[in-house]
């Protein structure tokens, strides 16, 4: 193990206040890098600055205080750089794959520290692996496997007007049924999804070896717990007793399901831990969707609609 000042040359950003710059596009601006979690710590593009010279390309920066302390990036592009954050540069030319393992290093530390202990004097003390000490499975990742992820499947925007939609009861889109109890002292390891009432991973809460109970192709939402969390469940899977599982009755895809989904999901502000979105109630709730014509739900255009947005290649 290595510190991290063994590795990396620290040095604090610019330090800059995003609302004394000019903002700018994706395109045309620089990269304006904050202590956000997400987005590679992109807050904006703002336009050049005269006298300050961005941040080479290569470098991670590291958040140093907030929620998101020792949140660390790769910045592929020249960059600005706004408080409390750090910016490494390796001593040594290190791949890309290197470099993003360095990455989940430094954020493994972040339990160190809090609102309270920020990680500006101690960054640099850090221990971390060696470049002897990472493992092979590093090198043998496939970097380039989400080259042009964000791609749609779809060249062509599609608009979207929600003037024209329709009130549908879920019950006359769906048969909904309920999902079965099983407590962790009654699981056994194996491989079919387990899916309990959280508002993440797809709602995938582990991997059981019981038998699946609901098949793929539909939806399930939580009425329990994180209420009214939708997700698309592609494989045979078991759903807990607090979710209720959406078999339509009508032919859809995964397509089509993302674009349900983000809309029952717009109805979660009817519900809480006190108003359950059970099935009785969930049978009796309607939904607004596109329609047709004859005043049927338009599926094509629903597919068509998601498939025209970013990241929609990705789409099994």
């Amino acid at each position: 193990m290595k510190k991290l000042s063994e590795i990396f040359s620290v040095r604090y950003g610019h330090s800059l206040e995003l609302n004394r710059l000019i903002l700018s596009d994706e395109k045309n601006g620089i990269p304006f890098i904050s202590r956000k979690m997400g987005d590679n710590g992109v807050s904006a593009y703002v336009a050049p600055i005269d006298g300050i010279f961005p941040n080479p390309a290569g470098e991670l920066t590291c958040a140093l205080s907030g929620n998101g302390v020792l949140t660390t990036f790769i910045q592929q592009r020249p960059y600005y750089t706004g408080f409390h954050i750090a910016c490494l540069n390796p001593l040594e030319e290190l791949s890309l794959a290197q470099l993003l393992y360095y990455c989940i290093c430094i954020h493994a530390n972040r339990f160190r520290f809090s609102w309270g202990r920020q990680a500006n004097r101690t960054l640099k003390n850090i221990l971390l692996p060696s470049l002897d000490e990472i493992p092979k499975w590093v090198y043998s990742i496939n970097l380039d496997y989400y080259y042009n992820a964000s791609h749609p499947l779809r060249s062509e925007p599609v608009e979207l007007n929600i003037d024209d939609w329709k009130w549908y009861f879920l019950s006359d889109l769906f048969n909904i049924a309920k999902g079965k109890r099983l407590t962790k002292a009654n699981m056994t390891q194996g491989d079919v999804p387990f899916i309990g009432s959280i508002d993440n991973n797809n709602g995938l809460s582990s991997f059981v070896g019981q038998m699946p109970i609901h098949e793929g192709n539909t939806i399930t939402v939580n009425y329990n717990g994180s209420v009214a969390e939708a997700f698309y469940q592609p494989k045979p899977f078991w759903a807990s007793d607090d979710v209720n599982v959406l078999y339509p009755k009508f032919s859809m895809n995964s397509a089509i399901a993302l674009f349900i989904i983000t809309v029952i999901r717009q109805e979660k502000y009817r519900f809480n831990y006190g108003r359950k979105w059970h099935l009785e109630r969930m049978e009796h709730s309607q939904i607004k969707l596109p329609k047709k014509s004859d005043g049927t739900p338009d599926y094509t255009y629903m597919e068509t609609y998601i498939k025209s947005l970013p990241f929609s290649s990705q789409i099994a």
